[in-house]
């Protein structure tokens, strides 16, 4: 049998490797996006009083109607913004089921859609295995920002999509209200579509303030917001996560969810229902991890790794050009098995394999941990 890939060019990614690589040499695992603290204990119990009442069967296709009613609440709260919950918001099976989701539904084979560079990896095979066709507009170096007269130039008749993140992974920047007002005047007019990945929405640092697309009307007429309960409260296994966008749209997204995926656990949809009814929950998440960001930059006085801007998300890049010019993934192996901590090459999030001599380490974890890594980064 000759079979065919649809994405030829694509094998496991650099996180499951250096996941493994960190795992056979005991090494310290800040590659990987996810916490080594728990989640809340209020918030399991809720899941276990709902797994022992009996709530185990498929919930509604779009998502619990409780939970669809809490999220519009906070949308409100967050983005004085009303959004109807049943019609504009879908539960999700993570934030990377969202995505995918969106782009199934609109990109059809010669659609173009635009990728800002460096790009969380699922973006362009999920774009490309429906016969989309990325075209790359790469941010500066080192701060991260998107020079709108040069995506304007990638903007063609063929344009269907641009794909946006903010706050930022893996660079840790922000979309400002004047990309946003950017946006939406790149996009007036033209049947383009945005989809904004906004999953470290309250991961965001030094007293700046999150820009949705939801905040601004001529945007939210257009876009898909996607968001993430495994980022927001430290569970990720879970996979939930969910989806904002305008009734259009979200007849068309609903369409190739319900084939995809259908519905998202049960009990868990239950247990955010309750848990998002304390809106301190998450708005305290600012400060909890700018002193994890702040902790480990302060570990790190003194190495010769040389902290970029964050301020936003929960990774921090780090040049290391002053300790050696070698590629960022070679590096990157070398910290794990001689050093004992694993990180990301920054130019795996990047189609050309851009190789600024950056690593992204994160910074979601334990104290504990993030002084034990310190410790052996001052090393190097």
């Amino acid at each position: 049998m000759q079979l065919t890939s649809k994405l030829p060019n694509v094998g496991t990614t650099i996180f499951t490797v250096m996941s493994a690589l960190a795992q056979e040499h005991n090494a310290i695992n800040l590659a990987q996006g996810f916490p080594d603290f728990p989640t809340s204990a209020k918030l399991t119990d809720l899941v276990y009083q709902y797994l022992r009442s009996g709530h185990n069967q498929y919930a509604p296709m779009p998502g619990l109607p409780a939970l669809r009613s809490r999220i519009a609440e906070k949308i409100a709260l967050l983005y004085d913004v009303s959004v109807d919950p049943l019609s504009e918001i879908t539960i999700t099976a993570g934030g990377t089921q969202a995505l995918f989701t969106a782009i199934a539904a609109f990109i059809r084979p010669g659609d173009e859609v635009i990728l800002l560079e460096p790009a969380y990896d699922s973006y362009r095979p999920s774009v490309e295995v429906f016969g989309g066709k990325p075209v790359i507009c790469e941010l500066s170096f080192p701060d991260y920002r998107v020079d709108w007269a040069a995506l304007q130039q990638l903007v063609s008749s063929k344009t269907r999509m641009i794909v946006i993140n903010t706050p930022h992974n893996p660079a840790g920047s922000l979309f400002s209200a004047s990309d946003m007002q950017a946006l939406a005047q790149l996009t007036a007019g033209t049947d383009i579509l945005v989809l904004s990945d906004e999953v470290y929405e309250h991961l965001v640092y030094d007293g700046l303030r999150h820009e949705s697309v939801l905040r601004y009307p001529e945007l939210r007429e257009r876009s898909f917001a996607v968001y993430s309960f495994g980022k927001t409260f430290h569970n990720t296994g879970w996979k939930i996560g969910y989806c904002v966008a305008p009734p259009a749209l979200t007849v068309e997204f609903r369409k190739v969810h319900q084939f995809n995926v259908f519905s998202v656990n049960t009990p868990i949809q239950y247990a955010l229902a309750d848990f998002l009814a304390d809106p301190s929950e998450y708005l305290s998440l600012p400060d909890f991890y700018q002193q994890k960001r702040d902790f480990f930059l302060e570990v790190l006085t003194g190495s010769r790794l040389r902290p970029l801007p964050c301020s936003g998300s929960y990774f921090q890049l780090f040049d290391y050009s002053a300790i050696t010019n070698e590629p960022d993934e070679a590096f990157a192996r070398r910290l794990t098995t001689e050093y004992g901590v694993a990180a990301i090459p920054v130019s795996v999030f990047y189609s050309s394999k851009k190789d600024d001599r950056v690593i992204r380490l994160c910074f979601a974890k334990k104290e504990e941990t993030l002084e034990q890594a310190g410790r052996k980064l001052k090393l190097v």
